[in-house]
């Protein structure tokens, strides 16, 4: 299933310095938004992330059938998670976001939903990371600013 990611989960790898993680996990089906892409390259601009090779990431652009629930959806989010969720329920694909506000529109249009940790604990789960390694990747995105509701992937498995 295509799987939509927005900035924090793109920035949360960078931070990592393991963008492959989301490829590997992800594989063709992952793709982000203009929006959000803006928003990644910005960031790495001021260096508030690294830059990473994610020339295997699909970027989807608004298409007019979007626009209604992209401007609805812009009310009360950012471009980024507005653009991901308005694409996600036209292409019936799933969006990847830790934004409590994106993740609630997206429960409430029946759209999947899942972020960062969701990412990890699939990846531990296809033998990709180890348990210790991915609460390392966990610990690197909490020291740069990672609001996580867990200390270890452990906790949720």
């Amino acid at each position: 299933m295509l799987a939509l990611l927005d900035n924090t989960v793109l920035s949360n790898f960078a931070i990592a310095g393991r963008p492959d993680v989301i490829q590997r996990v992800l594989g063709v089906d992952a793709a982000t938004t203009e929006a959000v892409w803006q928003e990644y390259l910005a960031g790495v601009q001021i260096g508030r992330v690294p830059a990473h090779d994610w020339s295997r990431l699909t970027i989807l652009l608004l298409e007019a059938a979007d626009l209604a629930l992209y401007e609805d959806m812009a009310q009360r989010l950012n471009a980024g998670e507005a653009s991901c969720l308005a694409i996600a329920a036209r292409l019936g694909a799933r969006v990847c976001t830790d934004d409590r506000d994106a993740r609630e529109i997206a429960i409430s249009r029946a759209i999947p939903v899942s972020g960062t940790l969701g990412l990890l604990v699939r990846a531990i789960d296809l033998a990709m990371l180890s348990l210790n390694d991915a609460d390392a990747l966990l610990s690197r995105m909490i020291a740069s600013g990672y609001r996580s509701p867990v200390t270890s992937l452990q906790q949720l498995m």
